[in-house]
């Protein structure tokens, strides 16, 4: 089915959104803005649904052997020390009421970008969007990691600011202000009002 604009939705998983996760760089552990930011990925869900757009879920997991986890700099190093995002633990299910639903494609990958190691391409070739409107956890990684990839390749992307978060606020804005340059930086309600 072709249609104009496809949700990617990255990393809305226990691990780094719900308290008890292992990583604190996605949301911060005394983060007052968590719940918002979950509500308002929510409603986008909610509003993409009501207008019949695609949305894909990223997630992350690795062997829980972390076998294949290249340590090449801090934050993978963690993951290892952590044991975080291993495949089959509760770290890598997604948060209560984030999760697909019926119908709606999951890819998995390994790193940041959401396109490495995943199948990526070929689902958003089914959908042949024009635009991608992306949100998740965390703004500083995994969503700026995938926008660049996104934009590099072709597609006009809009970047859900209050449907993102990092570990800090500055961290977040700091992430946003990076990708003024390449991609739309809108909220969920502006988002929804233009479907």
């Amino acid at each position: 089915m072709t249609v104009d604009t496809v949700i990617l939705a990255s990393h809305f998983q226990n691990e780094n959104c719900h308290p008890d996760g292992k990583i604190k760089i996605g949301i911060g552990p005394e983060s007052a803005w968590r719940w918002e930011r979950l509500a308002n990925a929510k409603r986008l869900f909610a509003g993409a649904r009501a207008a019949g757009l695609p949305i894909v879920h990223i997630r992350l997991a690795v062997p829980a052997d972390m076998s294949t986890v290249i340590q090449n700099n801090m934050i993978f190093r963690q993951w290892v020390e952590l044991g975080a995002w291993a495949e089959g633990s509760w770290g890598v299910e997604f948060i209560d009421g984030l999760g697909p639903v019926a119908g709606e494609a999951v890819v998995t990958h390994t790193r940041n970008n959401g396109f490495y190691g995943s199948n990526l391409d070929e689902i958003l070739f089914r959908h042949r969007p024009r635009r991608l409107v992306c949100c998740g956890v965390s703004t500083a990684y995994t969503v700026e990691s995938t926008v660049r990839h996104a934009t590099d390749v072709g597609y006009e992307v809009t970047v859900a600011a209050d449907a993102c978060s990092t570990a800090t606020r500055e961290q977040h804005e700091a992430a946003l202000n990076a990708m003024r340059l390449i991609a739309d930086i809108a909220d969920v309600d502006s988002i929804l009002a233009g479907l």
